[in-house]
């Protein structure tokens, strides 16, 4: 285990992402993949690559993260100097909450200076993807750069800054305009919320910027980006055959409901994108103590139970039901004759008899009326529930239905 570099997971917002499914938590708290958080994967990444000083700034609507940090990550061993701890606001020097990542960094500065580590690396919390931060540590420190920063190679329009670099991978802009130059088709470099810090270059900028007055809305873009001309960043390139997880280069900030749906489905693949099953990467997360998953006849069909490419999370009971290339959590009922089909049913997702989903993703503890039909009337669902620009239907608690 290293403890020369001080971790902070940034969680202090709704984040730009899957809205609803943001309305009663942080972003980094949203279920994933049949059983994790968002969340889960960064910390992975920190438990793995033996970075065990973990600091998560959190903010808005923390209840269930703090809860999944609780329940699922109380596993250091303090000890031996490792912890996982969530900073809510302290308020020390006002009564001001995070106004944005760069102050929910300078407000905690007493918790970095106190810390015995020489790097800081901070992390967006609202990502996933696996990557062993001991290689970008090491890359760091071969480079002699004040500030190293995550990139990936990608094509299309996406959501982070966009990043040039040299023939040595001197970072020389960032930039959240596409460059002119370039189609939408066309590779190049972003972002990708990975940022590792020398200890007293942050502390110092961060005294500098607070003399200077600073723009609070996305770390690359307003602390970074003006620091390249001036100082030595040094580019990362994800998924670099160094190291020890296997390089799949996948990374997705979930940035919209079908990007989430998507990343989902995508873990139905044969051969998925993302790998959850290195054995040695293990991605850890908060289990229930509940039952395995099963199958039974339905009660007054005495149809069998099926389901076909589909993930069922421990305590699911589908009985009589049908399920197909869905993703079902924890403790999912399906009820006699009804039928799921490509769809997310989070913890506690009741569907009644004869009830048929499509295409729909549905919040927790939600019970579905027998007989309801959701994701085939494009004009009805629209007007109960939330529907994505490709038509994935979101029921929430707070959705405008009823059984009619």
């Amino acid at each position: 285990m290293s403890t020369d570099t001080l971790i902070l997971i940034l969680a202090i917002d709704r984040g730009q992402g899957p809205d609803p499914l943001t309305l009663q938590r942080t972003k980094a708290a949203v279920p994933f993949g049949g059983k994790y958080r968002v969340i889960d994967f960064t910390l992975a990444n920190c438990l793995h690559s033996g970075l065990r000083q973990v600091l998560v700034l959190t903010q808005y609507k923390s209840h269930s993260l703090h809860k999944h940090l609780r329940d699922g990550w109380s596993i250091f061993n303090p000890e031996l100097r490792e912890f996982i701890t969530p900073v809510p606001p302290q308020m020390r020097e006002n009564q001001e909450w995070y106004a944005g990542p760069i102050d929910a960094i300078r407000q905690n500065r007493y918790l970095i200076e106190r810390n015995r580590a020489t790097r800081v690396l901070v992390l967006d919390g609202g990502a996933v993807y696996r990557m062993d931060y001991a290689e970008l540590t090491r890359a760091h420190r071969e480079s002699q750069a004040q500030i190293t920063v995550g990139v990936r190679a990608t094509t299309g329009t996406g959501t982070q800054a966009r990043v040039m670099v040299n023939d040595t991978e001197r970072l020389l802009e960032l930039t959240d305009a596409a460059p002119a130059s370039r189609g939408d088709a066309a590779e190049h470099l972003e972002t990708m919320g990975v940022y590792l810090f020398e200890k007293r270059f942050l502390l110092d900028h961060l005294a500098q910027i607070e003399r200077d007055g600073f723009a609070d809305r996305d770390l690359a873009l307003d602390l970074i980006a003006p620091l390249t001309a001036t100082h030595p960043v040094q580019a990362y390139r994800f998924g670099q055959p160094r190291g020890r997880v296997t390089p799949d280069r996948y990374w997705s900030d979930l940035a919209s409901i079908d990007t989430y749906y998507q990343a989902n489905m995508a873990l139905l693949l044969a051969q998925p994108p993302l790998d959850l099953y290195q054995p040695d990467w293990t991605i850890n997360t908060y289990q229930g103590q509940y039952p395995p998953a099963r199958t039974v006849p339905g009660a007054v069909t005495g149809n069998e139970g099926v389901f076909v490419n589909s993930m069922l999370a421990a305590g699911t009971v589908i009985s009589g039901g049908g399920v197909n290339h869905s993703i079902l959590f924890p403790r999912v009922q399906v009820k006699d004759g009804a039928i799921v089909e490509a769809s997310i049913l989070f913890d506690g997702v009741v569907v009644g008899e004869g009830a048929h989903l499509r295409h729909c993703i549905i919040e927790k503890e939600i019970e579905i009326p027998p007989k309801e039909q959701i994701g085939f009337d494009a004009r009805r669902d629209r007007e109960r529930f939330a529907v994505s620009d490709q038509g994935i239907v979101v029921v929430t608690k707070q959705s405008r239905w009823s059984a009619s």
